[in-house]
């Protein structure tokens, strides 16, 4: 099971509102305009202990001429089609609109689950109109302000309810597992086939042909771990279907149950804001990553040094973190396919690895004490203590007498020192602050 949660709804409901205060920042575009948010905007969340993925879709219009409004009807399908649940918004100030009834028939035929919440309940008045929304029929039915942020607990202890504490998988724990993930069409099912000799995939010519998540077990060359690419042969029909949104679903779906994640971006097409876009969802999740750079083949009137500048200029549009392993592969050659294995599997090691509290305290206490946290309002920042947190991925807390003065630069700083000493190369690695 994904943790992707869709809201969807007709133009103007407060659906970015909404979205913004569910994942604690200002990401989505605000205004009065009918139609703002055009297309579907992701976001990381977690409540109760539990992670989700948030998607703010444009707003739904039925049988719109205006193109932009047909794309909007289309995201709206298919956040129905790929979500594990769905916030449906409704506004109380208008009242239960046509357009309101038509997406609650869409969302009738769906067998997943569906929560609907009547925004701009701010006022007992409102509270009391609001009830003419029990009519559309959804048991799951939620009064909330997404402004002042009333009744949204109550609305995401519901959706947290049907969020997995886990991947539900029948691997073994131990045994790495290594996603491919990237864009449509960049080559993921052609080397999955590369490194395990057969055509296990299908492989055409048509963007979006993989679909699903296929889990192989890979034993070969004395190397053992899972192999998980979106397989699956896609209809007919679906082949002209909004691939954005696919290409990130997959990804999100792929990065759920695995450990190291190989992006694959096109050579030919360089690094595109959608690259920008899993990769930050990657780094979101804590997952170890390489970066393969394909078709190098195919990229023409190559020099000396167009490798070394590619890469140069990947690091420059990735960073901060750009301590990644980056490999320029083309799978038909079977070009450095192996070698991408090869570092997939460190950056897993990588991820693995515990540092004690004494090696910790050692080496950092010592960069520490040259290059001390500069003072902030006139007050001395001293770090006295340093552990490894006993989590999934590598999390490090800095025990100070004033926490929340440290500066961001200092946290840059102190995590740059950290994978000078230690190997961290493909991995987030998280540094935390907290009162001695």
């Amino acid at each position: 099971m994904s943790n992707v949660v869709a809201i969807v709804g007709r133009p103007n409901v407060g659906k970015s509102t909404f979205f913004n205060r569910m994942i604690g920042e200002r990401k989505a575009i605000i205004d009065d305009l009918s139609g703002v948010t055009r297309d579907r905007i992701y976001g990381f969340s977690d409540w109760n202990g539990k992670n989700f993925t948030i998607v703010d879709t444009g707003g739904f219009v039925k049988n719109s001429d205006d193109v932009f409004e047909a794309a909007i009807r289309s995201q709206v399908t298919l956040a129905i089609d790929e979500a594990e649940a769905i916030v449906f918004l409704v506004d109380v100030t208008t009242g239960i609109t046509d357009l309101d009834e038509e997406v609650a028939r869409m969302l009738r035929k769906t067998k997943k689950p569906v929560f609907l919440a009547v925004n701009k309940v701010d006022n007992s008045q409102r509270h009391l109109q609001a009830n003419e929304f029990w009519s559309l029929g959804f048991e799951n039915t939620y009064f909330i302000s997404a402004i002042t942020g009333s009744g949204t607990g109550e609305l995401l202890d519901s959706v947290a309810e049907l969020m997995p504490n886990a991947p539900e998988n029948n691997m073994e724990s131990d045994i790495p597992r290594i996603a491919i993930v990237g864009q449509p069409n960049v080559g993921k099912s052609s080397l999955t086939n590369a490194l395990l000799g057969e055509e296990r995939n299908i492989v055409t010519d048509i963007p979006g042909t993989t679909r699903d998540a296929i889990h192989t077990r890979y034993t070969k060359f004395d190397k053992d771990f899972y192999l998980i690419d979106t397989a699956g042969l896609r209809k007919k029909a679906k082949v002209h279907e909004d691939l954005e949104y696919y290409s990130v679903i997959r990804a999100v779906k792929a990065m759920d149950d695995t450990d190291v994640c190989v992006l694959m971006i096109n050579a030919v097409d360089g690094l595109e804001a959608q690259d920008l876009a899993i990769l930050g969802l990657i780094q979101r999740r804590k997952k170890g990553v390489v970066i393969l750079v394909n078709k190098w083949d195919l990229v023409e009137n190559k020099e000396t040094n167009s490798a070394r500048d590619f890469e140069l200029e990947l690091k420059r549009k990735i960073a901060p973190f750009n301590d990644i392993p980056i490999l320029f592969t083309s799978v038909p050659e079977k070009q450095r396919i192996f070698q991408a294995v090869d570092a997939a599997l460190e950056v897993w090691q990588n991820r693995q690895q515990k540092i004690t509290t004494s090696k910790l305290n050692e080496i950092m206490g010592t960069i520490i004490e040259r290059k001390p946290p500069p003072a902030v309002k006139g007050r001395i920042i001293s770090i006295k203590y340093i552990t490894q947190l006993p989590l999934f991925y590598p999390a490090f807390a800095f025990f100070c007498n004033h926490p929340k003065l440290v500066p961001a630069s200092y946290k840059n700083f102190l995590e740059n020192q950290m994978r000078e000493r230690f190997n961290f190369s493909g991995v987030p690695i998280s540094i935390y602050f907290r009162e001695k």
